[in-house]
């Protein structure tokens, strides 16, 4: 990419995703990095360091196990750098603005505090954080915010920024949902026996209890897509729950199960998950897709992330764009 002129304002976008393990050796130390955030585990230290090693080395060999499926390392960090790639080349057209792209992961590298290193020598005259969670959750894009203003500040980078908290009812990104699921629904004979399963990260029911909008924001999407689909038969369900917590319902795997039962076929959509990882490659396209066949489900479609779709790349233009005004 060309260097900025002289003439053009400096924009840094920071790229906020959750980050995954680069290698098995990683594994565990990611899930420690995971359940340590006390937005995830709302324990006061040493409560919470103890509750983190404890899981996190219990979790390790069956997560390494799911890892090895898909090559022994997370895709996300490469699939967030191609969309960091196409986001700027949407908007280098931009007359008077030079725009670059950094990433900052939650849970693995790079972390927050070797982005803004980066983002300091690029020395930008304004600062975007774009998450790459289309449904704020304070688990997820809340938790992303605090811990980038905790190590700017660290850093000593104070230079003020603009924030895209959520997109969920955006028309670009429901847009590129309704094309990729339309493209499913012409590939088949008979769209009317196939019921449309949105599943979404699961969370815990008292973190919703307290307040987090994520289920609220999750189905002003499904809303939205519907809207434009008009695709009668569908449900928005809920995956990837852990620990003997109540998650919230319904379950993924359940309303796989029901689908069977009912006799019909299903096509799933990772609504909340914008990049393929462990939970879609693995959960989705491994363990759910068995479960289907053991409940009779006659066909299992799932569809793709949106990874660098022209229409979520666009959507995200666009918010960068208002973000500045």
């Amino acid at each position: 990419m060309t260097e900025p002129s002289a003439k053009e304002e400096k924009i840094a976008i920071i790229l906020l995703n959750l980050g995954g393990p680069d290698c098995l050796k990683a594994v565990k130390p990611f899930l420690f990095n995971l359940f340590y955030d006390p937005a995830i585990m709302a324990l006061k230290n040493p409560l919470r360091w103890l509750a983190a090693k404890s899981i996190s080395s219990k979790r390790a060999p069956v997560a390494r196990k799911i890892y090895q499926k898909i090559g022994g390392k997370s895709p996300l960090l490469a699939q967030t750098r191609q969309q960091a790639a196409a986001l700027e080349a949407t908007l280098k057209a931009e007359e008077g603005r030079y725009y670059k792209c950094f990433i900052a992961m939650r849970y693995w590298h790079p972390f927050a505090e070797e982005t803004v290193e980066e983002v300091k020598k690029f020395n930008p005259d304004r600062l975007v954080l774009l998450p790459l969670y289309p449904h704020y959750s304070i688990t997820t894009v809340g938790s992303s915010l605090i811990d980038w203003q905790r190590k700017a500040q660290q850093a000593g980078f104070n230079i003020p920024y603009r924030v895209v908290k959520d997109y969920a009812d955006e028309p670009g990104y429901i847009a590129a949902h309704v094309a990729m699921i339309r493209e499913k629904l012409t590939q088949v004979d008979h769209p009317e026996e196939y019921r449309i399963l949105y599943s979404a990260h699961g969370l815990p029911e008292k973190i919703i209890a307290a307040g987090d909008p994520f289920r609220l924001r999750t189905e002003a999407s499904c809303r939205a897509i519907q809207q434009q689909l008009g695709h009668p038969d569908h449900v928005i369900c809920f995956q990837s729950r852990v620990g003997p917590l109540t998650w919230i319902k319904p379950y993924s795997d359940d309303e796989i199960k029901r689908a069977g039962a009912d006799g019909k076929s299903v096509i799933v959509v990772p609504i909340s998950f914008v990049s393929e990882h462990s939970e879609t490659l693995v959960e989705l396209d491994m363990d759910y897709r068995e479960i289907a066949g053991q409940a009779g489900v006659k066909d299992y479609i799932r569809v793709a992330t949106l990874g660098c779709h022209d229409s979520y790349i666009s959507a995200l233009a666009k918010l960068t764009r208002d973000a500045l005004k």
